[in-house]
């Protein structure tokens, strides 16, 4: 069953349209049905003060080897919106949804376009589920479940608003304790027994060197079991992880005899109480359990405490750059990660912008056509800090205009705050006329950005520098 994004926002448009009076809406709240505990902890603080989403698998379950119960399966057939990872991890719920009519309220979150979802390492046609480890995707999640609840729930829709602004407070701090706690990790390689940690593998830099097996119900070939022992053995591995509720068979065949670190996570949160503080207790387990598990001693954990800035507001004027999620031109997902290898040329700006906008994208882009052939090793960049008016179409047009190599960029409005708090950018929206306020203009730091291949800051252009100028400074800094 395709139960993609668009499908729902077209259900909602249509459910509103024919919906009871708003004094009725007003008396009646939402019954909304979740599959695991980590979306609906981040659910339940977002419902705070309206009725509670119902979760499907409780304490002491995980999804593998669950399934619903005749209740449950009413319940969701009766629910106003029900809530799934997808597929590859609810294998149970995919009969049950194949027997709702095609426009039913599902909501399958592997299918959003705006999260980023990694695929399995396992199989080319599966996404990996564990998109939540990725503090990131919680980041972009909270705004499209509060969009959601409001455009369903219009009459609490302030409600909402006021939930999704004090979990994003949350989560943001709890997203910039994991980056500065795991920045340059050189704790040692893990081992996993399943295949959990791809995401947090590539958002905190954990060094995950094998994996056994991609999830329960996928036995660990002996062929795999003797290789890793063997790498145990030899003292390849500082560290093997596995996780709460999931059997593993060949675990003491592997472990036998061998001096091994050795933690379980609890990726789901199976053995906490659910509710809106699971999220992060789960992410806090998880991260202080394997700090620990590679050999991080207490002393290194303190100082990399002490080297985190010490007011989350002001972290912008200690540093330039950042974690970041956004989406390109033509629609590819891109991290910092994915920008670097190259010297950056970054402008923040907007395609409304009436004169210093394109004057400054021409004047980056003349400069790297007469820095020629050096400019190879530089990629310029259009970072959007209107995103509500500046839709992938309109950027793809614009960027275009200026030149193939300059790529547009473009994240979620929660996305776009963070990224001009960690450059450090001052955008303030101006309003001449009150009588048409969609047509305001932005004031905004019209500086360009510099960063090294390695993604370090490396230093500001002011506005007003001529082309030839910024080719000569470019060649002091790359030499």
């Amino acid at each position: 069953m395709k139960t993609l994004f668009r499908r729902f926002f077209l259900f909602v448009s249509i459910l509103l349209l024919f919906a009871v009076s708003p004094t009725q809406a007003a008396d009646r709240e939402l019954h909304v049905v979740v599959s695991i505990k980590p979306v609906h902890s981040l659910l339940t603080s977002l419902m705070k003060g309206v009725r509670p989403p119902e979760l499907l698998i409780g304490k002491g379950q995980i999804p593998y080897g669950w399934k619903p119960s005749k209740e449950q399966e009413q319940h969701i057939r009766d629910a106003d919106l029900l809530i799934w990872v997808g597929p590859e991890l609810e294998k149970s719920l995919v009969p049950l949804l194949k027997t709702l009519p095609d426009d039913a309220p599902v909501l399958t979150l592997l299918d959003s376009l705006e999260l980023k979802i990694l695929p399995s390492r396992w199989n080319d046609e599966q996404r990996d589920p564990y998109f939540w480890l990725d503090s990131r995707n919680a980041l972009i999640l909270i705004d499209t479940l509060t969009k959601m609840l409001m455009d369903l729930d219009y009459s609490r829709a302030h409600l909402y608003k006021r939930n999704r602004d004090a979990l994003f407070k949350k989560l943001a701090e709890l997203d910039r304790r994991l980056e500065y706690g795991y920045r340059g990790l050189k704790g040692g390689v893990v081992l996993a027994y399943y295949d959990t940690q791809q995401y947090f593998e590539q958002a905190y830099a954990l060094k995950l060197g094998g994996v056994l097996s991609p999830a329960p119900d996928v036995p660990v070939s002996a062929e795999k079991l003797l290789k890793e022992r063997h790498k145990l053995q030899e003292g390849w591995y500082a560290c093997l992880l596995t996780e709460a509720g999931m059997k593993m068979p060949a675990l003491d065949l592997l472990i036998n005899g061998v001096n091994i670190n050795h933690v379980e996570l609890d990726s789901f949160g199976s053995q906490l109480e659910p509710g809106e503080n699971l999220y992060l207790d789960v992410m806090n387990h998880n991260t202080s359990l394997i700090k620990a598990c590679v050999n991080k001693t207490a002393a290194k954990l303190k100082q990399d405490e002490e080297q985190q800035p010490a007011n989350p507001a002001g972290a912008d004027n200690q540093q330039i750059g950042g974690r970041f999620l956004l989406t390109d031109h033509n629609g590819r997902m891109v991290t910092e990660d994915d920008m670097k290898g190259k010297y950056q040329l970054i402008y923040f700006g907007y395609t409304w912008c009436p004169d210093v906008c394109p004057t400054s994208l021409s004047t980056m882009m003349t400069a790297l056509k007469k820095f020629d052939p050096e400019a190879k090793r530089i990629q310029p960049y259009f970072i959007t800090v209107d995103p509500q008016r500046d839709t992938q179409k309109i950027m793809k047009d614009y960027v275009n205009y200026f030149g193939k190599n300059l790529i547009g960029l473009r994240g979620t409005e929660a996305m776009t705050q963070r990224l001009i708090k960690e450059f450090n950018v001052t955008v303030e929206k101006v309003v001449d006329d009150p009588a048409h306020p969609e047509k305001y203009l932005i004031d905004h730091t019209a500086s360009l950005y510099l960063m090294a291949p390695d993604g370090r800051f490396i230093t500001k252009f002011a506005h007003g520098i001529t082309p030839s100028q910024l080719v000569s400074k470019l060649k002091e800094y790359m030499k």
